[in-house]
């Protein structure tokens, strides 16, 4: 007997829609600010139904790729957000349940390199940025929430430092997942807060100096650092990490 066919696939005209004009966006035919022509006019193109262009853009807008700007009634050509496009790949490793040794793994792999680029690329308003979380974290000191919260800031910061927005968009969802797995550990080691500052420190300090070599290796030493702190607080490394809502 041969191999049957699988069914074809009806996809919605909605998305036939969404596709063709995130097609003109991604090869930039429609560039950022560029504004669509109105419902009806889309409609008539497409040869569609009104609604089927408004539901193409209601998909195009949740994905980022449409906004309407404030006064006027017709969708412009927007870029997405780091935070928005970050945000839908930590909700897909919350659903594959990644655990806090595999977060501990990537930025093992990932922030030293980062570190080092920045130390190169660094300008002086990055250090001032860089400088700033440190202080943020330090002053924060009593708060466990805004503790972590720094605490994944200042990874935000070095990163931002780079002025490589791959790089920038690699690490947002490990931070993204990073800053409710510290609020779990933070406060049940005495010394977490005192050596996160000490780190902070130093890799400012080689950045400042652009010395690469210290700026990995200090990195390296502080995401080193976030796994004795799991292993000291008695937090088995393959708990399931949660995400922020949103």
């Amino acid at each position: 007997m041969s191999m049957p066919f699988d069914q074809i696939q009806m996809e919605p005209a909605y998305r036939k829609v969404a596709a063709a004009i995130s097609g003109r966006i991604l090869d930039r035919t429609l560039r950022e600010g560029d504004r669509l022509p109105p419902e009806t006019e889309l409609a008539r193109q497409f040869g569609v139904n009104r609604s089927t262009v408004r539901e193409a853009l209601r998909e195009l807008e949740s994905n980022g790729l449409v906004t309407r700007r404030a006064g006027s009634k017709l969708m412009s050509v927007t870029r997405p957000q780091h935070f928005a496009i970050a945000g839908a790949v930590t909700r897909g490793l919350v659903m594959h349940d990644v655990t806090f040794r595999e977060v501990w793994e990537a930025l093992t792999l990932l922030e030293p390199p980062i570190a080092a680029s920045a130390a190169t690329a660094r300008t002086a308003e990055d250090l001032a940025l860089i400088d700033a979380s440190a202080e943020r974290f330090a002053s924060d000191n009593a708060a466990t929430e805004k503790a972590a919260h720094g605490a994944a800031e200042f990874f935000r910061s070095v990163g931002s430092a780079t002025h490589n927005q791959v790089l920038m968009l690699a690490q947002e969802p490990l931070l993204q997942l990073l800053e409710p797995s510290l609020r779990v550990m933070i406060d049940d080691v005495p010394q977490a807060r005192s050596r996160i500052m000490t780190a902070q420190r130093k890799i400012s300090e080689a950045l400042r100096a652009r010395a690469t070599d210290d700026a990995r290796s200090w990195m390296a030493r502080h995401i080193r650092d976030f796994r004795k702190g799991f292993e000291i607080a008695g937090i088995d490394l393959e708990h399931r990490v949660t995400a922020e809502p949103g």
